[in-house]
C-alpha cells in the first residue's frame, strides 16, 4: 500500500517509521525537509510539498501540531488540495477541533477525495510501539481501507460516525488527562510540604481504584523536575483550550478543565511550552512555596 506521512514531530516520526517498517511504500513530508532525511535513508521517499505526497500516494496521513498547521497543509500554494482527487484518501490524524475538521472535510469531498478525521490517544512512547488509540470518523469506507496502517500504529481504533466526533472526543480525553495531571502535581507537592515520601505517595496511589500508567511514568520524573518531552506542553494547553471552547458551545460547565488551564498557560509563560505538560508540576511547585506564581 502507498501511503504518504505529512509532519514528522515528535508522533509523526514514530509513526511513520512503523509504517515503513511493516512494509508500506511511505513517501514522507515534513515543513523542515532535512527531518524527512532519517527515514529516506531507511528506505521512504520524499515529497518537495504535501501535493507532491498526495500525487504519489493513494492514501495520505497527516500529524501536525495544531489547527493552524492542519489547515495550512491543506489549502496553502503546494498543498494537499492540488493534488487529491477520486480515489484517493486523506486521513488527519492531528489534534484540532471539529470546525477545523469540518473544514478541511469540505475542500476534499468537493474535490473528489474521501476524508477520515483520526486523532490518537497516546503520545511518544505508544507512537514508538504502535500502540495507539484511533478516534476515527468521518468515510466509513476509508476508515476500513486505513484498517492495515491504523493496526500497524494503533492497539484500538474506534469508528465514532460522523466528521467532528473524532476530534470532539479527543479533546474530551484530553481535557480529563490534563485536569488529572494538574492533580497530580498538586498531590506530590503537598506529600514533599508535609514531609512524606513522594515516591512513597506515587507506590500508594499505584495500589488503588486511581491507578492508571500515567501517574506511574510521570510520576517519579516529576519527582526528579526531569521533563523530556513525549507531549509538549505546549499541545495539552492548546487542546485544553479548544475542550473549554467545546464546554462554551454546548453550555458545559468545566471549573476544574478550566483551572488546569491557567496552570498550563502560566506554564508556556515561563518558557515550559517545550518540555513535557507534566513540567505543570513546576508552576504547582512555585505556587506552593511562595503562595503565588511569581
Amino acid at each position: 500500500m502507498d501511503v504518504g506521512f505529512l509532519g514528522l514531530g515528535i508522533m509523526g516520526k514514530a509513526m511513520a517509521l512503523n509504517l515503513l517498517r511493516s512494509g508500506f511504500r511511505v513517501t514522507v513530508w515534513n515543513r523542515t525537509l532535512s527531518k524527512c532525511q532519517g527515514l529516506v535513508e531507511l528506505g521512504a521517499s520524499m515529497g518537495e510539498t504535501p501535493a507532491a505526497v498526495v500525487s504519489k500516494s493513494k492514501y495520505t496521513i497527516a500529524m501536525l501540531a495544531d489547527p493552524i498547521a492542519a489547515l495550512s497543509v491543506v489549502f496553502e500554494k503546494g498543498g494537499v488540495l492540488e493534488q487529491i482527487c477520486e480515489g484517493k484518501g486523506y486521513i488527519d490524524m492531528s489534534t484540532v477541533d471539529a470546525d477545523t475538521s469540518l473544514k478541511i472535510n469540505e475542500a476534499i469531498t468537493n474535490k473528489g477525495g474521501k476524508f477520515l478525521e483520526a486523532p490518537v490517544s497516546g503520545s511518544k512512547k505508544p507512537a514508538e510501539d504502535g500502540q495507539l488509540i484511533i478516534l476515527a470518523a468521518g468515510e466509513k469506507e476509508l476508515y476500513d481501507a486505513a484498517i492495515p496502517a491504523f493496526d500497524v500504529l494503533g492497539k484500538k481504533s474506534f469508528f465514532l460516525g460522523s466528521v467532528g466526533n473524532g476530534a470532539n472526543m479527543k479533546l474530551v480525553v484530553n481535557m480529563v488527562m490534563g485536569s488529572m495531571m494538574n492533580a497530580l502535581s498538586e498531590g506530590l507537592s503537598l506529600a514533599g510540604s508535609s514531609g512524606l515520601s513522594q515516591q512513597t505517595f506515587l507506590d500508594i496511589l499505584d495500589l488503588g481504584a486511581i491507578a492508571n500508567p500515567m501517574f506511574k511514568l510521570k510520576g517519579p520524573a516529576m519527582i526528579q523536575s526531569s521533563y523530556p518531552p513525549a507531549f509538549p506542553l505546549k499541545h495539552q494547553q492548546k487542546d485544553m483550550r479548544l475542550a473549554l471552547a467545546l464546554g462554551d458551545e454546548n453550555a458545559v460547565s468545566m471549573p476544574v478543565a478550566a483551572a488546569a488551564n491557567e496552570a498550563f498557560k502560566k506554564a508556556r509563560s515561563l518558557g515550559l511550552g517545550d518540555l513535557d505538560f507534566s513540567a505543570v508540576h513546576e508552576i504547582v511547585k512555585v505556587i506552593g512555596s511562595s503562595g503565588e506564581a511569581k
